[in-house]
């Protein structure tokens, strides 16, 4: 097992050490937002203690807690006041005995009603609003994941995930984008302890750009002294998120699991809490209360910044700065509803968002 974790974690850094410094910063930015609203209640902590569908985004080696049937989920939310729409679905089937779990994610971030003003000044000079056109902007991520476990004893599992990930973008009818990535993950449960690791776009995550212009837009973006773009290649950085858990109970009817992550990311010097050129390290920490296994309750800080205080425009001082969460589910039977009350900016300059998510463990149906 030992060596196994070795050689993981030195693939993963020798992947990143190879090629750092051709990445741009902040590429695909919409595959770190989250899925579920448990993991967002929770401060997106989550790759050592997920074991369902969920697993598929955070980290697939958590697939293998899909036992017997499978099971789905989906999220929707609504962001900045409803101009961004973030859709997630997901499915994960156990298969030889429940030594393997294949699974599959599908995630969409898209901005509808986009104004085009390429043609708001006529050729005279005055302005017609009624040239003003609409487009859309949307983006997509399709996840193929494949889970194992390598080694289960009586108190004791490891198992081992990947994913295969397809990338498509698409804003209005003048680009569109195709990229292609893995991801790899390896989880490591006790009786009360969890740890996990994942390594997002191992090889690095490409997306291919190409343009789509009519000849009347090239004049437009042309006497308007824009560059008309051909193609282009835009490459996501590799990144590497650690996390542990641990199990605690409160007499027979409460368990509260407690879990950190730290997200390193090798692309240059980033305003986290640990901040050096090439590699920089964001910890997240998320916290959930289980009451019967049918109601939870939850909490999570993550995005952890320094940034000047508030009204102080003389001393320059910084403070940190952090987006909090909270969140609950209720569990019926095979279903389980989860809503999160998240925080897009940070503790003094709110932005809150609700996300609501349902999950399902599927039976088989039993005609005796």
């Amino acid at each position: 097992m030992k060596q196994s974790f070795t050689a993981f974690i030195s693939l993963v850094l020798l992947c990143q050490s190879s090629a750092f410094s051709q990445f741009r910063k902040y590429s695909n930015e919409f595959l770190n937002i989250g899925a579920g609203a448990r993991g967002l209640a929770m401060g997106n902590a989550q790759v050592a203690s997920v074991n369902d569908a969920t697993a598929g985004y955070w980290n697939p080696a958590g697939l293998v807690g899909v036992k017997d049937n499978p099971n789905a989920g989906i999220m929707h939310a609504d962001y900045f006041a409803g101009i961004g729409k973030y859709d997630y679905a997901s499915v994960a089937i156990p298969v030889q005995n429940n030594k393997r779990t294949i699974g599959f994610s599908l995630l969409r971030f898209a901005v509808d009603d986009i104004p085009n003003t390429l043609y708001l000044v006529e050729p005279d000079g005055s302005i017609n609003y009624n040239n003003i056109q609409t487009f859309s902007s949307a983006d997509y991520a399709f996840l193929f994941s494949f889970a194992q476990n390598i080694r289960e004893t009586e108190n004791t599992h490891f198992s081992f995930g990947a994913n295969a990930k397809v990338i498509y973008r698409k804003v209005g009818t003048f680009a569109t984008a195709w990229g292609f990535g893995l991801d790899a993950g390896i989880q490591m449960h006790g009786e009360k302890w969890r740890l996990g690791v994942v390594a997002r776009d191992l090889t690095t995550t490409f997306n291919a750009w190409s343009f789509k212009f009519s000849e009347r837009e090239k004049e437009v973006l042309y006497l308007t002294n824009n560059e008309i773009p051909v193609k282009s290649t835009e490459l996501t950085a590799p990144r590497l998120v650690l996390g542990g858990a641990y199990e605690f109970s409160i007499g027979s009817n409460v368990k509260l699991l407690a879990e950190a992550n730290v997200d390193i990311t090798f692309d240059g010097k980033r305003n986290t809490v640990l901040s050096s050129d090439p590699i920089s390290a964001d910890p997240h920490i998320g916290l959930e209360a289980g009451i019967k296994d049918v109601f939870f309750i939850r909490g999570g800080i993550t995005n952890f910044q320094q940034a000047l205080q508030d009204g102080d425009t003389t001393n320059q001082k910084k403070v940190w700065i952090y987006q909090p969460s909270i969140g609950a589910g209720f569990k019926i039977n095979n279903v389980m509803l989860d809503y999160a009350f998240s925080n897009l900016a940070n503790q003094s300059n709110p932005l809150f968002t609700h996300v609501f998510s349902l999950r399902v463990n599927f039976t088989k149906r039993n005609d005796n």
